[in-house]
């Protein structure tokens, strides 16, 4: 059972882990249970957008040479060897959550409720958000590490080719994950008082 004091853990201890491995304990089924759970994070009007695909093994190893190749189009030749070195971290790790929103639940609630047409992406994104929060809360309460990167659009099309994704989905995020191989940096945060105001 969850107590609030696990929630407040994992709350302050969840941050990226860029550097992942593989951990035979990291299955498909533990994946799918954890996932499970996040699809109770909300969304606007209930629509959910979100989808997610999972990459595990040798098929989230191809989505890391993917990018690499993608990258190696793109970066300057004397500052490749970084950037691979940085995607050999997330290559290493056990799979990779792919997080896409569904444009066509979001057309749907455009017609559904038209007074409110201009504001459904934007609901769409911020649904996006709490829909990873939730998955990185709960892969950290699990003790799994993981980050959030963004190589879209660049990878997009050849996403949806290898692994047979709908058009109408869009790439939103990717998040490889694993057994945790490095120690994050500390954190620096805003004064408390600059960032909340109470009136009373």
């Amino acid at each position: 059972m969850t107590t609030a004091a696990t929630l407040k853990d994992a709350i302050i201890n969840r941050r990226s882990i860029r550097k992942v491995t593989k951990n035979a304990a990291i299955t498909s089924e533990r994946i799918a249970e954890i996932l499970k759970t996040s699809l109770h994070a909300p969304s606007s009007f209930n629509m959910q957008s979100g989808r997610m695909v999972v990459l595990m093994d040798g098929e989230h190893e191809k989505l890391w040479d993917i990018v690499k190749e993608t990258l190696r189009k793109r970066v300057p030749a004397e500052n490749f060897e970084a950037t691979a070195q940085r995607l050999q971290g997330f290559r290493d790790g056990a799979g990779t959550i792919l997080f896409f929103e569904d444009q066509a639940t979001i057309q749907r609630m455009q017609e559904n409720a038209p007074s409110y047409k201009e504001q459904f992406p934007f609901w769409s994104h911020q649904g996006s958000a709490m829909l990873q929060y939730a998955v990185w809360m709960s892969l950290e309460a699990d003790g799994i590490g993981s980050s959030l990167q963004h190589y879209n659009p660049i990878i997009d099309e050849e996403v949806k080719r290898t692994w047979g994704i709908p058009q109408e989905w869009s790439l939103i995020a990717q998040m490889p994950f694993g057994e945790p191989n490095e120690q994050p940096g500390e954190r620096s945060f805003l004064p408390f008082e600059d960032v909340v105001k109470f009136h009373q």
